[in-house]
């Protein structure tokens, strides 16, 4: 896109009640979840969108700090032709939407359907799920390292916090886009039936060690979180194949769970050890 069709795009923001301003400056997260009719999400900082973009979500409209114009925003602005771009200075966008911006630009984005466990599963070894892990902050810094730590796939149970929250988009650095991932039902019987062992994270009397060598031999293994504080349910536990704990030490009794998450990853992920 040339400077002038970016120029062609631009809307100062003069009008906070402007109806096109709503997903920024009214609707909350959850609404936006929520609401059929829109099924939006927001993409906050340059980088996360321009993986959002790749990984094929549909911008409906930008929210741009004026010096961003001329700085990161630029590249994401020029894929996106003909999509409206509203401008205002920092200030302005900060009383507008009520926090302080990253990187000065926020996109409003189109969801997409959620596929099924198996089309995600479809040629993963290895997975990650999450149970009610509501924190979005967790939710962002387990995507994060589950991108970076060779998972193929992340899987949610109902009660955990959106992945396209604006937060949990931020903290992952934008691999939510870039990792497959959709809800599954509590009892994990999709992906048990798809071939997978199931291993829960949990500290309980009877866990193996996360370097037990079964695990690494296992072709198909599903590494199971639980919610910050409260861990994974009994149910849940007693269900799974294996309960695995991380060995601590100093008298520590565990990890936050984001931090659980990337040991467990980075262990676990690995291909199967072969005799």
């Amino acid at each position: 896109m040339t400077k002038d069709r970016i120029n062609d795009a631009l809307t100062e923001v003069t009008d906070f009640e402007d109806p096109a301003l709503d997903v920024y400056a009214r609707m909350t997260e959850g609404e936006l979840l929520r609401d059929p009719a829109k099924g939006l999400f927001i993409a906050e900082s340059p980088k996360v969108i321009l993986r959002a973009l790749a990984g094929g979500y549909e911008p409906v409209s930008f929210l741009v700090e004026r010096k961003q114009l001329k700085e990161e925003a630029r590249e994401a602005l020029a894929l996106c032709p003909g999509v409206p771009v509203f401008v205002a200075d920092y200030a302005v966008l900060r009383e507008l939407t009520g926090f302080p911006m990253t990187r000065g630009v926020l996109c409003a984005m189109k969801r997409k359907p959620l596929p099924s466990v198996e089309e995600v599963c479809r040629d993963a070894r290895r997975v990650a799920v999450m149970e009610k892990v509501m924190n979005p902050t967790n939710v962002g810094a387990i995507f994060r390292s589950a991108a970076a730590l060779n998972m193929d796939a992340v899987l949610l149970t109902p009660g955990c916090s959106n992945p396209l929250y604006r937060r949990a988009i931020r903290v992952s650095m934008g691999t939510v886009f870039q990792i497959p991932w959709t809800q599954v039902s509590p009892d994990l019987r999709e992906l048990k039936a798809l071939g997978f062992k199931t291993a829960a994270m949990a500290l309980e009397e009877d866990a193996v060690s996360i370097d037990e060598p079964a695990l690494l031999k296992e072709e198909k293994l599903a590494v199971v979180l639980g919610a910050e504080g409260d861990g994974l349910s009994p149910v849940t536990i007693e269900d799974c194949d294996y309960t695995v704990m991380i060995p601590m030490s100093h008298g520590v009794d565990s990890l936050n769970v984001a931090a659980a998450s990337a040991v467990a990853f980075w262990q676990l992920g690995r291909r199967p050890e072969r005799e």
